[in-house]
């Protein structure tokens, strides 16, 4: 399939989704600019297709069908053959977000695949990552165990109220990164403005969380499911990592930040003027977020901070700096 007139292919740009939880704030207004309705804003679901959000196309000739949808129309022409295996499952592979931590979250973890297929239904696992777009000068992440902890051990501190002391935290800045293997227990704390690129998955097993209480009553917990997922045999105290420089040429510099089956992430610096050229032939979709300036992809506009969805059979595409800017790449290698 190809550029039929009943199925075209465009970058295509979405409405997000919003989610109110009890940790969200309004630094989507005051620091990017958006439009946001009264109350506390914690996730605005950039490119989604789940059950839980499912984003609107805002332009070109699929403008009014939900994600899921046009989807369900273009099948691998959308998603591409590296995702077949999730073709299988009926479900689009990823998930973009942007989150406002005004408070922290709970202490949790996602589960894998074979654990969320065998559990949750058809729902996918969730390895992730998290791009940090702003953060106050105190500002931390909660990223797997302190060293030693053990199964035993961390059962005994849920039981006895003591969960943080086997927290492993690490202090980050505007424009670090993490990457958050399924398995990792983690919790991104107050302060901090961040992008998320995950797996389609809306499942979280809460261990902790810091007492708190919504609508008068405390959020579920998910103990059980939890013990069973955790990866005690992850390395300890994992830390930030340099990116690793992929190419530089002519006013155009990218870097690999995560790698796994599930999605690469780049960062992408282009000079105002600058082009990167691409040609997607059905491998895999691309997603690209402009995280700083103005870009064009195939003549589409995008400003900070905004994501494009690009499908797999789209063909050439060219994505312009009309002034000096800094993006997000989004694509799917496979297994790795």
């Amino acid at each position: 399939m190809s550029n039929q007139p009943d199925s075209p292919l465009y970058p295509l740009l979405m409405q997000p989704v919003l989610k109110d939880y009890v940790w969200g704030g309004r630094n989507l207004e005051r620091r990017l600019g958006r439009a946001l309705p009264p109350g506390r804003i914690a996730e605005s679901w950039e490119i989604a297709a789940h059950e839980d959000g499912d984003s609107i196309v805002v332009n070109g000739p699929l403008a009014g069908l939900s994600l899921r949808a046009v989807h369900g129309r273009l099948g691998l022409d959308l998603i591409g053959r590296n995702n077949a295996w999730a073709e299988e499952r009926h479900k689009f592979p990823l998930l973009i977000k942007l989150l406002d931590a005004h408070d922290k979250l709970s202490v949790q973890v996602h589960p894998d695949d074979a654990y969320a297929l065998a559990h949750e239904g058809n729902e996918l696992g969730k390895t992730e990552m998290w791009v940090v777009l702003h953060a106050e000068p105190d500002a931390q992440l909660i990223v797997g165990l302190r060293a030693g902890t053990d199964r035993a051990a961390f059962q005994q501190a849920i039981a006895d109220g003591t969960v943080t002391d086997h927290l492993h935290t690490i202090p980050v800045a505007a424009g670090d990164y993490v990457c958050v293997p399924s398995g990792t227990v983690h919790a991104i704390m107050g302060g901090v403005l961040i992008a998320e690129i995950q797996q389609n998955s809306n499942t979280t097993y809460r261990v902790y969380d810091w007492g708190r209480t919504a609508n008068g009553q405390a959020r579920p917990l998910h103990v059980a499911q939890a013990l069973a997922v955790i990866d005690f045999n992850a390395a300890d105290e994992p830390q930030l990592q340099p990116p690793t420089l992929v190419s530089e040429a002519d006013g155009v510099r990218r870097w690999r930040l995560c790698r796994n089956r599930y999605f690469t992430t780049e960062r992408v610096a282009l000079d105002a003027g600058a082009v990167y050229r691409g040609d997607l032939n059905g491998d895999t979709l691309e997603i690209w977020g402009a995280i700083t300036g103005r870009i064009e992809v195939n003549g589409v506009a995008l400003s900070a901070v905004g994501f494009t969805l690009l499908p797999a059979a789209l063909g050439p595409f060219q994505v312009v700096a009309a002034t000096p800017a800094i993006c997000l790449r989004v694509f799917v290698e496979g297994a790795t």
